[in-house]
């Protein structure tokens, strides 16, 4: 049975028109006029037990509204949905008791104070046996690596620091589900990886459902094995990770400086983006051409200062998806950018 159902789940939003100039602006205020932006449009997936699922879009999709909606903050306009057996938005309290969040721009740590405090404030939250909390705190401290940080005030951690600790504290009370929004967004190269083998540990050891929003393909790739592409409101893509892969991630984009100036590269699958005398750009179709052997290439022709390797933009990916899905149709007026949410699902309590 899936864990989370969602059927024709639907959400619009009343936004208030500007009207130009001095005179237009007092009229407005006092009148105003409102015009109808859909965010979510008819939205229907499932996802099975112990899945991970990648719920991604370009800005403004629909993204974090539905994920409002999943996590009982939103009504929707229209549709259902269950998690867990429970409707969010209608039993937002028991659900609570089952679900966490990690959100990369949210935290649900308190910022003055060191994580301990908040992990004891989440254990009465949940209402966790005083015994058993101890021991699973104890469980994360060791698996997470922050035995160090338990006495750190969170406003004096990094950024890595801190989502180990947000991570922690989503996966006190044994989740069944976990709703990730961005978990490694502003993270460096070593972070991420962090980050990502833990929620992957999460995921495998204790079967817990991962919920994963992201513009990092990365993580997609590392943390997923299914991808549902949203865009402007709509599912445009439901399909396991390695096809999308396959027919989507096929090329990766090389940065390099460079100790002497640049005279070129012949080889097939090899296109240049962009040159200056010692910097250059260059992408790899993964399809004619094996990263390595480029790379290989590069060493024994150019002294080479600085490399990275890197995946396309994930807009570009969505942006080809999309217009392989509606080639004749042009797309409807995009949502706005929505707002940062009002509260953590943690008790719906904010510090």
């Amino acid at each position: 049975m899936p864990v989370i159902e969602v059927r024709d789940l639907q959400k619009t939003f009343r936004v208030k028109e500007k009207a130009p100039g001095l005179s237009g602006s007092v009229r407005a205020l006092f009148h105003p006029e409102y015009r109808s932006v859909e965010a979510v449009k008819g939205v229907t997936l499932e996802v099975e037990e112990g899945e991970a699922l990648a719920f991604i879009g370009p800005n403004g999709a629909g993204k974090s509204t539905t994920i409002k909606m999943l996590t009982g903050i939103l009504h929707p306009t229209a549709g259902d949905a269950t998690v867990l057996g429970y409707n969010p938005w209608r039993q937002r309290e028991q659900l609570a008791f089952h679900i966490g969040s990690v959100f990369g721009q949210k935290s649900q740590l308190w910022y003055h104070l060191p994580p301990t405090d908040t992990f004891n404030l989440l254990a009465k939250i949940y209402e966790l046996d005083p015994d058993a909390y101890r021991r699973r705190r104890d469980e994360l401290v060791e698996a997470f690596e922050i035995g160090d940080l338990l006495q750190i005030p969170v406003r004096k951690m990094s950024l890595g620091q801190r989502m180990r600790c947000e991570i922690a504290a989503s996966l006190l009370h044994r989740p069944k589900v976990i709703f990730l929004d961005e978990p490694t967004i502003g993270l460096d190269v070593i972070a991420k990886q962090k980050i990502r083998d833990l929620i992957r540990r999460a995921n495998r050891e204790e079967r817990t459902t991962v919920f994963l929003t992201s513009h990092d393909a990365g993580d997609i790739e590392q943390l997923c094995k299914r991808v549902v592409i949203i865009n402007y409101g709509q599912v445009i893509y439901d399909d396991a990770v390695h096809h999308l892969k396959r027919q989507h991630l096929r090329t990766k984009v090389i940065s390099l400086k460079l100790a002497d100036a640049w005279e070129g590269l012949d080889l097939p699958g090899v296109r240049v983006l962009k040159a200056r005398d010692y910097g250059v750009k260059l992408e790899v179709d993964g399809a004619v051409a094996a990263t390595q052997d480029v790379v290989a290439t590069l060493l024994a022709r150019y002294s080479i200062v600085d490399i990275t390797i890197e995946d396309p933009p994930m807009e570009d990916i969505i942006s080809s998806i999309f217009a392989a899905q509606v080639p004749e149709e042009g797309p409807a007026e995009p949502a706005p950018a929505e707002p940062a949410l009002a509260a953590t699902l943690s008790g719906g309590r904010q510090p």
